[in-house]
């Protein structure tokens, strides 16, 4: 069965974040994700995530200014320091935490830039991030976001994400596969997984459409759990999606859509 994490900005939202720790243990996560750890001291997040007896396994660098529109850095030129200062707050938190794997945001596209351009840039950066997390043995992330829910976002799709990880060449960049994500963009969710799987890194989920819990849409999740595991994929699952009533109320879906 695949090993599923919380993610804490999605679930269990009817409590305090500080308090989602230990709720998330208590419902029988072994680890949680979320989305950035930065308004938090790290020795704070470290202590809740100790007293919960979870494992942090994933967060996202700094995305620039998130009230402002800004949806990441890696792929904007002329933010090059900033995406580097980005780095070094992450590691700083991820060491602390024990964190292993960081998203790196590209952020949107400029209408105003090639996109070539932006490209160049997104290489540079990543190159360099993997370069810098390396000698912690940490893993950069990349994930394609669809459109529809984050609109001009630079990177959309599998096949994107998996000729930048080539061009980078870093052994530590990996893909983050978001089985929503990839439906949403009208692809078949099991053939970009079959095509991708020795560059995952960390997979998540939700319902298609509605982003609610696994199996309350289109998407085929008793199909892609059993290809995960047949896959030996070792790493984490994170649960990315809005419960529809309530997160307690909605959690069955682990055993109905994993039983044998």
């Amino acid at each position: 069965m695949p090993r599923f994490a919380a993610n804490l900005n999605w679930l269990f939202t009817e409590q305090d974040f500080e308090a989602r720790f230990a709720a998330a243990a208590s419902a029988g996560f072994e680890a949680v994700e979320f989305l950035f750890p930065y308004d938090h001291a790290p020795a704070e997040l470290a202590r809740l995530q100790r007293d919960a007896g979870v494992q942090t396994v994933l967060f996202n660098l700094p995305p620039g200014v998130w009230a402002n529109g800004e949806r990441g850095l890696a792929a904007q030129p002329g933010r090059e320091q900033d995406f580097a200062a980005s780095v070094e707050l992450a590691l700083l938190h991820a060491r602390t935490l024990g964190v292993k794997r960081l998203h790196a945001m590209a952020g949107l596209t400029d209408p105003d830039l090639p996109r070539s351009h932006q490209h160049h840039t997104y290489v540079q950066n990543l190159r360099y991030a993997c370069r810098r997390l390396a000698p912690h043995g940490i893993e950069l992330l990349i994930e394609p976001i669809n459109p529809g829910d984050m609109p001009h976002y630079f990177l959309t799709h599998v096949s994107q994400a998996l000729a930048t990880i080539a061009e980078v060449a870093e052994p530590n960049l990996r893909l983050q596969f978001d089985a929503y994500h990839v439906h949403r963009v009208g692809e078949d969710v099991s053939a970009q997984f079959a095509a991708a799987q020795a560059h995952i890194a960390h997979i998540q989920i939700a319902g298609s459409p509605g982003r609610n819990e696994p199996g309350s849409g289109a998407l085929d999740y008793r199909r892609l759990f059993a290809q995960i595991d047949a896959a030996g994929f070792d790493g984490w699952v994170g649960c990315e999606y809005h419960p529809a009533a309530g997160t307690l109320a909605g959690l069955s879906w682990r055993e109905l859509l994993t039983a044998s």
